[in-house]
């Protein structure tokens, strides 16, 4: 039923990070997540840094975590408190990068969809109503300058290859 009084109050939370950091942000759908994101990325790369934080949306409601590195453990947190948006996990990553581990995230059964995945600023459109909040979209990095020339090109493909995504 949909009240006659319905009220959606639209914020911008800007995620918290340093400027070179890549954070992950999805929606997931069970207490299980954290437990589960935690192993997959574990599976990666002995050398992947990570924090996850989970925003719990029935139940205690707690903001649930994990990772191998605290500082990041503590950056997810204090993002996902900000957010405050239910279901939503934050992946914070050093020594790695989101495409290492995107397909991985994917694959956890309890992931239901993928946000953003950058190191660029980000801002979440967070949606509120009387029920809670969700994150309704997401500003990801700075509008394009321009469209890129031939030039520009040439040098997309060299450093793609230069750093070993393309052969």
């Amino acid at each position: 039923m949909v009240s006659e009084e319905a009220i959606v109050d639209l914020q911008i939370v800007a995620i918290d990070k340093p400027e070179d950091m890549n954070v992950i942000v999805g929606q997931s759908h069970f207490i299980k997540t954290v437990e589960d994101v935690h192993e997959a990325l574990v599976g990666v790369s002995p050398h992947l840094r990570f924090g996850i934080a989970f925003c719990e949306a029935s139940g205690p409601r707690l903001v649930r975590n994990s990772g191998n590195d605290d500082r990041l453990v503590e950056l997810a947190t204090r993002n996902a408190v900000a957010v405050g948006a239910g279901h939503s996990f934050f992946v914070f990553l050093e020594d790695g990068y989101p495409v290492n581990v995107l397909n991985t995230l994917k694959q956890v059964p309890e992931v239901c969809g993928i946000f953003c995945a950058t190191a660029n600023p980000v801002e979440m459109i967070v949606a509120e109503t009387e029920l809670g909040r969700g994150i309704a979209g997401v500003i990801d990095g700075h509008p394009p300058a321009g469209v890129e020339t031939s030039d520009d090109v040439a040098d997309r493909k060299a450093l793609l290859r230069t750093i070993g995504y393309k052969l």
